[in-house]
C-alpha cells in the first residue's frame, strides 16, 4: 500500500466536469465556466451548482429563478477557458455561441454543447462565498449524434474536466467496468 500524503484543505473531487452555467442578466443570455456542478438528486432530479455571490450569472439566476448547464465537449476549451476569466457585467461572452432555449423559456442554452439541462431554481444555501443553487431539472437536450444504444455516450460527448489546484483541462478516460454489476465480482473472490 502506498503511503498517504497530506493535501491539506484546498482540494478537490478529482476530476470535476466542467460546464456552463447559463442564465438570463436583465433580458440577455450569460454564460460562466463551472466546474462546482452535479447531480445531487435522484427523484425529483436535481442538480446543484456553487456561484459566486458578485458573479454576473448569480445575478441573473436569483432574478429569473432559473438557470442552465451545458456540459462542453473538449473542442470548445478556449471558448470555455475564456468564459471563465471575464465578466458578463463587461463582456457579452454570448455571442461566443448559439443561443437557445426550450422549457423552462429563462433558462438559456448552449447549441454547441452536447449536453443541456435547464433547471428552475428550488432551493439555495448560502455558503461565505457562493449560493449554492438546487435546481430542479426541467428538461435537457442532448445532441442526436451523442447517443449509443438509446442511451448519452460519454465518449462522443467528449466532456471537458479539470482538476485543482493545479488548474488543468483534461479529456475523459476510457471505460473499464460497468457500475452496480462488476462489484459482484467481490463475492466470487
Amino acid at each position: 500500500m502506498a503511503k498517504k500524503v497530506s493535501l491539506g484543505t484546498n482540494v478537490c473531487l478529482y476530476p470535476m466536469p466542467v460546464t456552463l452555467v447559463g442564465a438570463l442578466v436583465e433580458g440577455k443570455p450569460n454564460y460562466m465556466t463551472v466546474a462546482w456542478a452535479s447531480r445531487v438528486n435522484l427523484n425529483p432530479p436535481i442538480m446543484a451548482v456553487a456561484v459566486g455571490k458578485t458573479k454576473h450569472t448569480h445575478r441573473g439566476i436569483v432574478e429569473c429563478g432559473t438557470f442552465s448547464i451545458n456540459l462542453p465537449g473538449a473542442g470548445l476549451v478556449e471558448k470555455v477557458d475564456y468564459c471563465g476569466m471575464r465578466s458578463g457585467k463587461n463582456t457579452d461572452k454570448s455571442r461566443l455561441f448559439t443561443t437557445f432555449f426550450g422549457e423552462p423559456d429563462t433558462a438559456p442554452l448552449i447549441e454547441e454543447c452536447p449536453l443541456c439541462i435547464a433547471c428552475r431554481v428550488i432551493q439555495t444555501c448560502d455558503l461565505p462565498g457562493d449560493t449554492l443553487f438546487l435546481g430542479e431539472v426541467v428538461n435537457s437536450y442532448l445532441d442526436e449524434t451523442c447517443f449509443y444504444e438509446g442511451k448519452p455516450d460519454p465518449e462522443a460527448i467528449d466532456p471537458l474536466v479539470l482538476t485543482m489546484p493545479d488548474n488543468h483541462y483534461w479529456r475523459m478516460g476510457n471505460f473499464i467496468a460497468k457500475a452496480w454489476s462488476v462489484g459482484a465480482e467481490v463475492e466470487k473472490a
